[in-house]
């Protein structure tokens, strides 16, 4: 599962826990957890918790319909298999001389000083391996990824075990109604996505993060970087109660 910022492990989100394996990773602070949940009831409870966080300067003017169209895109993420999905808002600030979010009491800066926004996450897709498989299964990725031209595809060593990250850049052309101007726009975006497999099997993590703002790209990535130091498929407090005192 993963662990918001604070360490605060969050609960079960996907569809069918029981028939998955677990997953922790640490969201970087900035990351707002989308409510995905398997019941109605849980996601309307945590859409109304995630508008008040999301919009901590707002009120119930804004809180309240912003908390079901949320919530239908939550139900709409998890319905299409995904087990985590976050927006990742960050001060421009914290950039301007290459620094990653800090991961201290962040400082609060206005939203006129420039944001950086991201969409971040995670689906668990079935690969079919025996748990000693991982080295395969990476390199079968691999390989299948580095027959795109657009993509750059490269091996990981993680401390959790192999993967493989792929970075793609995309341009979108927008029509005249819909950019602020009311000319045609081009749009440039970055995806990097990389798939860890289960050493347990027989399943593979898919990570995504996606972001229109490339002038802020290497902060983006560092923050993806950071974030995948932290995949584990072992409990973390579990591990750190083993440890000789």
């Amino acid at each position: 599962m993963p662990t918001a910022p604070g360490s605060t492990p969050a609960p079960p989100l996907n569809a069918s826990p029981d028939a998955l394996p677990p997953l922790w990773f640490v969201a970087p602070e900035g990351f707002f957890a989308l409510p995905i949940a398997a019941t109605p009831e849980e996601r309307t409870e945590r859409a109304r918790s995630f508008v008040r966080e999301l919009y901590s300067r707002g009120d119930a003017t804004i809180w309240e319909p912003a908390a079901p169209y949320y919530e239908a895109i939550a139900e709409t993420m998890g319905e299409a298999g995904l087990s985590y999905a976050a927006m990742g808002l960050f001060s421009a600030v914290d950039d301007a001389d290459g620094d990653t979010p800090s991961t201290e009491e962040p400082v609060r800066h206005e939203p006129s000083d420039g944001v950086v926004q991201c969409a971040f996450t995670v689906g668990i897709v079935r690969t079919d391996h025996a748990g000693d498989d991982t080295d395969i299964v990476a390199q079968g990725i691999l390989a299948t990824l580095s027959d795109d031209p657009y993509n750059d595809a490269i091996w990981l060593d993680l401390p959790c075990g192999p993967a493989v990250s792929c970075i793609s850049v995309r341009e979108y052309r927008l029509n005249p109604e819909i950019t602020a101007t009311g000319e045609e726009t081009q749009l440039l975006t970055g995806q990097i996505q990389v798939h860890v497999p289960f050493p347990t099997g027989p399943y593979t993590a898919v990570f995504t993060l996606h972001t229109a703002s490339m002038e802020h790209w290497a902060a983006v990535y560092r923050v993806m970087s950071a974030l995948l130091q932290t995949v584990s498929f072992t409990d973390p407090l579990e591990a750190l109660s083993e440890e000789p005192a």
